[in-house]
């Protein structure tokens, strides 16, 4: 069975495009590399910082991060606050212009990158890196339903509609009946691609193509998402606890708009209640959608303000209901 490791690339483009063979790019571009029956997907947010969805993107699909340093700014301030609020709890830094670790150490504090690798700034230091820590993963293959966000689909010739995107639970399999949410319609899986190969099934972790057959790359769109998982729920409206990152100056208020981060969704929404006992970085809030979001039940989703010009991470909430 093939192994895959999803690696953030959160640095300058010209060593991203020393680590792999260039793959689609949109606002966040992928770079492939396989050895044997290992692979490597690094994901690169070329559209960041103008775009903070493209860093969400990036880091939502990856299993570690790899952050470049090369100065102390409100960029690496905002990339440690979404790796930390995404539970990226692998990484490693590269640091350059004579910044060490000491500069960095009070900004990670207390976030899941204090306890990341140093590496040298040196490409081929890094593979060799990422090539052992993806021989050590052990995939775990399930017989759980699996889930697939769509990031990109299309008609091919002779194929018919094709999807391209990441499993992100269970186990996607050759013939496997799917459904389409949030629209209900149902696909199936004529074939799975991997890095080029067919295969008959793809595990969590794995980037995928899939051929479809039964519904028309025109009924599809980004943050769809494939599954024959029946706890999928799509909804308008959500509600659960948040938690504010320390730094997010003052209470939630009602009709705010925020922007939800969840698989391949990145979806403004309304904040229509907001209570706290106290303490206004712990509140229960309301979210109401114009598109549904979909999610399953428990999902962590990441709370983004693009209207702010410092601080545009506000934190999570925990979902506990739908409606």
């Amino acid at each position: 069975m093939m192994s895959n490791l999803n690696i953030a690339f959160l640095g300058p483009e010209d060593l991203a495009k020393e680590l792999g063979k260039k793959g689609t790019s949109t606002d966040i571009t992928f770079y492939n590399m396989k050895k044997g029956d290992v692979t490597l997907t690094v994901i690169e947010p070329c559209r960041y910082p103008e775009k903070l969805s493209s860093l969400f993107f990036s880091v939502s699909l990856a299993d570690l991060a790899v952050l470049v340093i090369d100065s102390i700014s409100a960029k690496l301030g905002e990339t440690i606050l979404m790796l930390n609020a995404a539970e990226i709890k692998e990484g490693a830094f590269i640091l350059r212009n004579y910044i060490d670790k000491g500069q960095i150490a009070p900004l990670i504090k207390g976030t899941v990158l204090q306890h990341y690798s140093e590496l040298p700034d040196d490409p081929v230091v890094l593979r060799e890196w990422l090539w052992k820590l993806a021989g050590e993963k052990k995939t775990a293959r399930t017989t759980e339903h699996g889930s697939v966000p769509i990031d990109h689909h299309f008609n091919v010739k002779g194929i018919g509609t094709v999807i391209l995107g990441s499993v992100m639970e269970g186990t996607i399999r050759r013939h496997d009946q799917l459904t389409v949410h949030p629209v209900g319609k149902m696909a199936q899986v004529r074939s799975i691609q991997m890095h080029d190969d067919d295969s008959a099934e793809a595990s969590a972790g794995d980037k995928v193509g899939l051929a479809l057959k039964g519904i028309e790359a025109d009924d599809l769109d980004r943050g769809f998402v494939l599954s024959s998982d029946p706890r999928i729920i799509s909804s308008l409206k959500i509600n659960g606890a948040a938690e504010l990152i320390p730094y997010w100056p003052q209470p939630l208020k009602e009709q705010m708009i925020l922007y939800a981060g969840h698989w391949m969704q990145f979806l403004p929404c309304r904040v229509t209640s907001v209570s706290d006992d106290g303490d206004f970085r712990r509140p229960v809030i309301t979210l109401e959608f114009e598109r549904e979001l979909i999610y399953l039940p428990g999902s962590v989703i990441i709370l983004h303000y693009l209207e702010s010009e410092k601080l545009r991470i506000v934190g999570t909430i925990r979902i506990a209901s739908a409606g």
